[in-house]
């Protein structure tokens, strides 16, 4: 009785914890918060005490601008925690934001994403963290099913379904049937590794340096998997090494697409093992509808090409791919009393 009181007064919550992204799903709300998982801290020298600033888009402004007292981080790298403290206090913060205190309220539920790859020790962080922050009981669910889920691929069937979850520091690529995961696999690649591969090709062929955030911008803009028809260019800027004096330069979208053949070459033999060690009917299941793809890096152009061109399956792109994984949580969420077989046991 009092369990199901509490629950009608919590307001509880699926949250996919990315490197790049947090976003958050309440229930009967839908997608309530998504913010950039950067932190700015203040640091009083005199009494060498930090404090947080700033979350989110406020703080990601801030990213290679900060003066000496503050200091702007990411504290989550490749899909797990690197900072323990503060990815709690960004949790809270998130939290707090979209469940502000009442009166009678109770703490949430939480469900979190977790990269397929990550160890018990970094599973047990992020399940400290959430309830460190705030939450009544924490469910641990594995990001190549929550992107399935959210994909309306029918997990729950005899059959087989394949996600690729191209998200910020991890690609996850998962094959599902019967409610539970047959063959997962984490690359420690994704959209920061594409931000670094450009800053590196800009540093070597142009000797120039510039920021992860004018990468980013690159990719965005005329990033892209397989070579195109048409040519695009953007004027970007940059410091050069040798003047040391801002300069700016133009790239073009071949250029981009050569600095992406390492990181892409990664991904591809990620799908093709998981092609290898999957089983024959789920296999035969595969190659009739093809694999999906989810995730942030799966808005980058060509990238289903790329892999129907390496693979010689179907690829399609999620719709909303960068919702796919915390819409997942949420319908997982509405069923945690139900199911408990794609949540993931921590000890």
């Amino acid at each position: 009785m009092l369990r199901s009181l509490t629950g009608y007064f919590s307001n509880d919550l699926a949250i996919d914890l990315g490197t790049a992204n947090t976003l958050i799903y309440m229930r009967g709300k839908g997608i309530v918060l998504d913010e950039p998982s950067v932190v700015a801290i203040h640091n009083d020298a005199p009494t060498n005490k930090k404090s947080i600033l700033a979350v989110g888009v406020e703080a990601k402004k801030m990213l290679g601008r900060t003066p000496g007292s503050i200091q702007a981080i990411r504290p989550m790298k490749d899909g797990v925690i690197a900072d323990f403290t503060v990815t709690e206090q960004m949790l809270k913060q998130f939290i707090k934001r979209v469940n502000p205190s009442r009166f009678f309220a109770a703490s949430p539920r939480i469900v979190i994403c977790v990269p397929c790859g990550s160890t018990q020790v970094e599973r047990r962080a992020i399940k400290d963290s959430a309830l460190a922050a705030g939450a009544r009981r924490v469910e641990l669910i594995e990001e190549p099913m929550a992107a399935a889920i959210g994909a309306g691929l029918p997990v729950e069937e005899p059959t087989g379904s394949m996600v690729v979850d191209v998200g910020g520091g991890t690609t996850e690529v998962g094959i599902i049937s019967l409610g539970g995961v047959v063959y997962s696999n984490s690359v420690r690649v994704g959209g920061d590794k594409f931000d670094e591969a450009i800053i590196n090709y800009i540093r070597r062929n142009y000797g120039m340096l510039i920021g992860e955030t004018t990468a980013e911008d690159i990719k965005k803009n005329i990033g892209s998997a397989f070579p195109g028809a048409e040519v695009r260019e953007m004027e970007v800027k940059g410091r050069n090494l040798a003047e040391g004096i801002p300069r700016a330069f133009t790239v073009s979208s071949n250029e981009i697409l050569e600095a992406l053949t390492e990181p892409l070459n990664q991904i591809v033999s990620a799908v093709k093992i998981a092609l290898e060690q999957t089983p024959p009917e789920l296999g035969a299941d595969i190659a009739d509808k093809g694999m999906v793809l989810t995730g942030g890096g799966a808005l980058l152009k060509d990238i289903d090409r790329l892999l129907a061109e390496e693979t010689g399956l179907p690829v399609f792109v999620a719709e909303e791919p960068l919702t796919c994984v915390v819409r997942g949580s949420g319908k997982a969420l509405d069923k945690m009393d139900k199911i408990g077989t794609i949540f993931t046991n921590v000890p």
